[in-house]
C-alpha cells in the first residue's frame, strides 16, 4: 500500500469497511472498542462517522508490519 492520499480526507464508514477488506460494521464497532488494536477513531458529523483517510491507511499498514 502505498501513503500517497490526501491526508484531509475524510472517508465514512462504508468507505473505511471496503478499505479494511470489506469487514462488516459490527467489526469496526469491535476494533473501536478493543483498545489494544489502537483503530483510529471517527469524528461525528451528525450521526454520520467519518475518518482520515491517512490514518487508516497507516493502521493497515502497521497491521502488516506486526503480522
Amino acid at each position: 500500500m502505498t501513503n500517497d492520499c490526501n491526508p484531509a480526507k475524510r472517508i465514512p464508514a462504508a468507505d473505511v469497511r471496503q478499505l479494511c477488506g470489506g469487514v462488516s460494521d459490527m467489526t469496526l464497532w469491535r476494533w473501536l472498542h478493543h483498545d489494544d488494536l489502537n483503530f483510529p477513531r471517527p469524528i461525528y458529523i451528525g450521526r454520520r462517522r467519518y475518518w482520515r483517510e491517512a490514518d487508516v491507511i497507516a493502521w493497515l499498514e502497521a497491521q502488516e508490519v506486526a503480522a
